[in-house]
């Protein structure tokens, strides 16, 4: 199954991308889109765990994924 994948910000930079095409086994959790995203180039510099949305809902790492969802990394906010 395929998921949308978006990266935000330093996420973005990391990685070299803003959004990306994955395609998991069925059945994938968040944990599993998690580590796709781990294995690629620049993804070192993320932090160990990443707040990450699914639909525009904060999700657990557990949380089924189903094909069409869409993964959002989403990096941590500062402000003044």
């Amino acid at each position: 199954m395929q998921v949308g994948v978006l990266l935000f910000a330093s996420y973005a930079d990391a990685i070299g991308a803003r959004t990306l095409r994955v395609t998991l086994p069925h059945g994938a959790r968040v944990q599993d889109a998690l580590e796709y995203v781990r294995g690629l180039p620049g993804a070192e510099r993320l932090p160990p765990a990443p707040l990450i949305a699914v639909n525009a809902e904060y999700a657990p790492l557990d949380r089924a994924l189903a094909a069409g969802d869409e993964v959002a990394f989403i990096p941590p906010v500062a402000g003044g």
